[in-house]
């Protein structure tokens, strides 16, 4: 190598690319080589291997932008529709995806025939699909099932933005094309998923070989029995499947069997612990057993895992109806009005936590904070006071005791302006 750089620097070029190609066997994948190559065989004017070397770069590291650059460079002249293809694949990886889109469709437009176009309209319906312009990557995906009848891909595709814009009867009548047009076998076991989720258990039954989908397809049924049955013979085998957990604490809820139901949860749990079907399943048990603090708990915290946060609050609220001396749950409404900005309604419940747990190090400083931010400087010194008392060595203490003293001791807001005008009268 270091004789090769030295020829390169003495610009004998021919010396140094020769040079460089030895080492080629050996380092087959080092990029920096590989560049090095690349770069002088384009000052030799040996475009093809400096295709070669750059195409390889892509190879081992598609999102490298200085092959993309020489690339666009070199098919400038002599391929349009690899030169739309890459720089396509550039303005992609740089992130300026209209630039990108109106590329790969140029890049369509010179494509000698379908099966060339193939990769750049699976590109196009992609950026399509990131920018959620479904309508857009349908009618892409649609061409692509057209001319690339083999792959089960774009069906695939097709499901699931149909289900984001035309319902799930369209999805399920894309699979039932690929299955026909297609011949893809493996579409029978999607469909029968679809078909559950459509409120069409039968169909389900037919389509599936998987007994978790056939124990499924039966408890939608009311056909209870067969579907433990088929639980019961294969719950060794899928014992680490969700699946599996959730169908029999369906089965057992069902049964009135809640003990065995809430074991059969706390097993999925452990398998999907951040699932929100964990906190449905145990609210709707709860619910059946007419307690309702936990109800309503279970189902703020399955909202909140929705994504939901005001509702997820409001069933927090309902919870609090029940137990007003929870302090998990004061502590999380509280929070939930901090993550909606309410500041207010935070600390009434920072407050309502203090009360139960005095020394609560992480509600003192909430509400010294808050009082801070509202003028109130004394009330919060008095938290800062609690808060000191209760975590002598806290860090928030330290940092802050001072200047909220000195706040408290010379006033602000409020108070200081009645502090000057009574002060003067006085005088």
């Amino acid at each position: 190598m270091k004789l090769a750089e030295q020829f390169e620097m003495d610009e004998k070029y021919d010396e140094a690319y020769a040079e460089y190609r030895k080492e080629l066997p050996h380092k087959s994948g080092d990029i920096e080589l590989l560049t090095k190559l690349a770069h002088l065989a384009l000052i030799l004017e040996k475009k093809e291997d400096a295709k070669a070397y750059y195409s390889k770069i892509l190879e081992i590291d598609p999102a490298n932008i200085l092959a993309h650059e020489q690339l666009v460079d070199i098919y400038q002249s002599e391929d349009k529709y690899r030169y739309y293809l890459l720089r396509g694949n550039m303005h992609a990886l740089l992130q300026q995806m209209s630039y990108a889109k109106s590329d790969y469709k140029k890049a369509i437009d010179h494509a000698q025939d379908n099966q060339e176009a193939l990769p750049a309209r699976y590109l196009y319906a992609s950026v399509c699909e990131n920018e959620e312009k479904y309508q857009e990557a349908i009618d892409a995906y649609l061409r692509i099932a057209d001319d690339d009848e083999k792959n089960p891909i774009p069906y695939l595709k097709l499901a699931e933005l149909y289900e984001k814009t035309e319902g799930i009867i369209s999805s399920i009548q894309i699979l039932e094309r690929g299955l026909k047009e297609g011949q893809f076998q493996e579409f029978e076991e999607i469909l029968a998923g679809y078909h559950i989720r459509n409120s069409q258990p039968a169909k389900a039954l037919e389509l599936t070989k998987n007994d978790l989908t056939k124990a499924r397809a039966l408890m939608d049924l009311n056909r209870n029995d067969e579907a433990y049955e088929i639980l019961n013979r294969v719950k060794e085998q899928f014992k680490t499947q969700p699946l599996m957990h959730s169908l029999l604490a369906q089965y057992y809820f069902q049964k009135g069997m809640k003990n065995e139901a809430f074991e059969e949860i706390n097993e999925f749990e452990k398998l999907a612990p951040n699932s929100p079907l964990i906190y449905q399943m145990r609210a709707l048990i709860y619910e059946e057993a007419g307690d309702s603090f936990n109800e309503h708990l279970n189902w703020g915290k399955y909202n909140l895992l929705k994504g939901e946060k005001e509702v997820a609050l409001n069933e927090y609220l309902t919870a609090y109806q029940f137990d007003n001396k929870n302090a998990e749950l004061i502590e999380t409404i509280a929070s939930q009005f901090e993550g909606l900005k309410d500041q207010t309604k935070a600390c009434e419940f920072w407050e309502k936590l203090v009360e139960l747990e005095p020394k609560n190090s992480n509600a003192l400083q909430k509400l010294a904070i808050f009082r801070d931010s509202i003028g109130d400087y004394q009330g919060a010194l008095d938290y800062l006071d609690k808060l000191k008392e209760a975590d002598p060595r806290n860090q928030f203490v330290a940092e802050n005791y001072a200047r909220f003293q000195e706040r408290a001791e010379n006033g602000g807001g409020i108070a200081s302006f009645f502090k000057s005008i009574f002060g003067k009268r006085m005088g």
